[in-house]
């Protein structure tokens, strides 16, 4: 009786298969394939993440359904993948941000918190008893000296800088959208919500529903924070 291919090497997150493979890190990245879709995008005047919620029965409350959270005043962060992961890690960005305020009384980069979550997420890939986040995160925020910034990190711990990309399930068909459709220069905050509701549109079984998408932007202006609320993304949807 033959043992199946990989049988022994997917039980550890510490053991590499004969080809070099991390299976358990390859199943958090299916588990990140499967959550639901985040936009990021980066404009000349900020940066905006958008989310198409998705609910597993109509007796939830949409309200409660939270996939944009604020980590600092200037950088928030969209998910895909298991949300109770994603909220352990966006309590340590919350926290690394704070650590960073009081010690160095600046706020910390969009970079250096991506950096922080992206070596976090790596250690539970190299130590045995833990198994890796199965979740991706966009983070998207604007630093005071290099303006708006838009990062994703995997859950191997890579992480890479972005003008624009998608996260969960369908982000193969909308980042390929964005190669053709994003354009860096002259863009405006309104030209990526736009261009990240166009790129949901191609994607959604239905018509787009305002009470099901989530959109927040950082503008270099004032470097905050702002949730769209529901009659914003409703005119921005008639626009479609």
């Amino acid at each position: 009786m033959f043992a199946p291919k990989g049988l022994g090497y997917d039980r550890g997150s510490t053991i590499f298969s004969p080809d070099g493979r991390l299976f358990q890190v390859e199943y958090a990245i299916e588990a990140v394939k499967r959550g639901t879709t985040a936009i990021g995008i980066k404009t000349s005047e900020g940066c905006c993440l958008a989310v198409q919620k998705r609910l597993h029965t109509s007796l939830v409350e949409k309200e409660m359904v939270k996939k944009i959270f604020a980590i600092d005043n200037h950088i928030a962060a969209a998910i895909a993948g298991l949300t109770a992961d994603a909220h352990v890690l966006v309590n340590q960005a919350r926290i690394q941000a704070q650590i960073h305020r009081i010690t160095y009384n600046e706020a910390i980069t969009v970079e250096a918190l991506t950096r922080r979550l992206a070596n976090l997420k790596q250690m539970y890939t190299q130590h045995a008893g833990v198994r890796p986040f199965g979740v991706s995160l966009l983070i998207a925020g604007c630093d005071e000296m290099l303006g708006p910034q838009l990062y994703m990190t995997e859950p191997s711990g890579s992480y890479w800088g972005y003008r624009a990309t998608a996260i969960g399930s369908s982000a193969p068909a909308i980042i390929e959208f964005l190669e053709g459709e994003y354009q860096e220069i002259a863009q405006t905050m309104e030209d990526g919500n736009l261009l990240a509701l166009k790129a949901l549109n191609q994607v959604s079984e239905g018509p787009l529903d305002e009470e099901m998408i989530e959109i927040a932007i950082i503008s270099k202006e004032n470097r905050t924070i702002e949730y769209l609320g529901k009659p914003d993304i409703a005119a921005l949807i008639s626009r479609l």
